[in-house]
């Protein structure tokens, strides 16, 4: 049950995310649904060559492929007007993307009793696989390499749930929950990780 929730949140958020910018892009119908499927489970199946399962087991969620096809025809055919209102959302479905897949990532990695480092991991690479691939097949700077804070939160689901903290479904969607947020307030925020001074020593040198 677990599982299943978070995986259907996941491939809705991410797929939409891939829809809307692809969309954005200005790509066509089989473009739109490529970036779509690829954000949706690009995260799952570099996680399985991290952890050692193979790939071919995305091919067993045959029911989030189909959801995934009908969530994405969906989004295309709305209205102009529509579409632009649920553009603004494109952000909060990232986020809770990152946050289902990270969750459900480190859930996989401690069910295989992996060690903390895989954990962490099998939560960022779930969480960021799929948005990574996304953005490199449309010409962006990965969304994880941008100023605001991104691939970091996915720690809060690679620790508490690899430590062993976190085993049950509140737990989990606390943890996803908190992931949102923070990412959220990161963009409104600004917030960003420390930088090293080498890149400003060089302007200063050169001015």
């Amino acid at each position: 049950m677990t599982w299943d929730i978070l995986n259907m949140v996941g491939t809705i958020a991410f797929a939409l995310s891939g829809v809307f910018v692809a969309m954005e892009e200005d790509y066509d119908l089989m473009g739109i649904y490529i970036l779509g499927f690829v954000t949706a489970f690009g995260g799952g199946a570099i996680r399985n060559l991290l952890i050692g399962v193979p790939v071919t087991a995305l091919w067993e969620q045959g029911s989030l492929f189909f959801i995934a096809f009908i969530i994405m025809t969906f989004a295309f055919l709305l209205p102009s007007f529509l579409f632009e209102t649920w553009m603004k959302w494109g952000l909060l479905f990232d986020a809770a993307g990152l946050g289902a897949f990270a969750v459900q990532g480190a859930i996989f990695a401690a069910e295989m009793d992996l060690p903390l480092s895989a954990a962490i991991a099998a939560a960022a690479l779930t969480g960021t696989g799929g948005g990574m691939i996304r953005d490199v097949l449309a010409g962006r700077k990965p969304i994880f390499l941008r100023n605001e804070i991104y691939i970091a939160w996915t720690m809060l689901a690679g620790i508490s749930v690899g430590m062993g903290w976190i085993q049950s479904m509140p737990g989990y969607l606390l943890v996803l929950g908190m992931i949102v947020v923070c990412r959220m307030l990161s963009v409104h925020y600004g917030w960003r990780l420390p930088k090293s001074r080498w890149h400003q020593i060089k302007k200063e040198d050169r001015s």
